[in-house]
């Protein structure tokens, strides 16, 4: 089994180098002749900049205008970063211990690097902050989804905690603010099947066999509005969000059901009203019954004119 090569640059902001394959054959003649073929997001001139300025390496150190293409090899850079709207709103830590922390997200804040998401993530201003170069989630929860995240401090017993919720070995509950509807009976079990297409940023539900699964039950509710506690057996994407919506109750602050509606990064009115609310598990490591809660609450429930005007 061969040994992942450790990059020849360090971490940038709390993220690792971008690592790059030579292929095995080609027609170029030098390494920039197959970057501007490879990268063609990239402006051929920011390329040409990059190895000007020897921010492109090899094993051996850094690699020039005139390096030559080499089959097999491998190359590391750090990306250009994109222009980040910044989010107002602390990632606060619940628990840490030797193998893993778990935090309590905001919303509007991504859990991992993606797109336009970079430094305004949760695992990169944890990496930073905390000074945890391996840090790991474990799982992820949407950008504008508030609450718990297990994140996985050491490296080698990362499996155990991933493979915990990929084997829904992990109880959770998540809270929410909808509509109330005395004619909507509560509690309830739905199951259905969801599909999300790549490139479609939304999911849908569609006819076949289920494969999503949330209990709703109705916690309390007051002047048309319910607090209710989704339990999902399964986590499928946008799932607790297309389940509401398919009761003819759509969670607060929902633009993508039952309707997609575009919204500015830089608009922080009206978060969706949803929150991971408990992570419970018995530990892989310790074999610990452990449960977490978090400490947010649900600002359209307790102040809803608050909610509607932002921070």
């Amino acid at each position: 089994m061969r040994r992942k090569l450790r990059p020849p640059l360090p971490p940038r902001h709390g993220l690792d180098p971008a690592r790059l394959k030579m292929p095995a054959e080609g027609p170029w003649t030098t390494l920039q002749e197959h970057l501007v073929e490879r990268l063609p997001r990239v402006a051929p001139e920011r390329i040409e900049e990059m190895l000007r300025e020897e921010r492109i390496v090899g094993l051996d150190g850094p690699l020039g205008v005139d390096s030559p293409f080499v089959p097999d090899s491998f190359i590391w850079f750090h990306r250009d970063l994109p222009d980040e709207v910044d989010v107002p709103f602390e990632v606060s830590v619940v628990h840490r211990d030797e193998h893993f922390l778990i935090a309590d997200k905001p919303h509007f804040l991504a859990t991992i690097p993606r797109g336009r998401h970079i430094l305004q993530t949760a695992l990169v201003r944890l990496r930073r902050e905390l000074d945890l170069p391996h840090l790991t989630p474990a799982h992820r929860l949407d950008r504008v989804t508030a609450g718990l995240i297990l994140f996985v401090i050491t490296p080698e017993v990362r499996g155990k905690y991933q493979t915990m919720f990929r084997d829904r070995l992990v109880h959770k509950e998540y809270e929410a603010i909808a509509r109330y509807d005395p004619d909507v009976a509560m509690p309830r079990e739905i199951s259905s099947r969801i599909v999300k297409e790549r490139g479609v940023i939304a999911a849908q539900e569609v006819d076949g066999p289920p494969n999503a699964e949330t209990r709703v039950e109705l916690i309390e509710h007051r002047d048309g509005l319910g607090r209710y506690r989704l339990v999902p057996a399964t986590g499928r994407t946008h799932q607790l969000r297309l389940h509401m919506s398919g009761l003819g109750l759509p969670i607060l602050g929902d633009d993508f059901y039952p309707e997609l509606t575009e919204t500015p990064l830089d608009d922080f009115t009206e978060p969706l009203q949803l929150l991971a609310k408990v992570l419970e598990f018995t530990d892989p490591v310790t074999g610990e019954r452990r449960r977490f809660e978090s400490g947010q609450t649900l600002e359209a429930w307790t102040d809803l004119d608050a909610w509607r005007r932002g921070p």
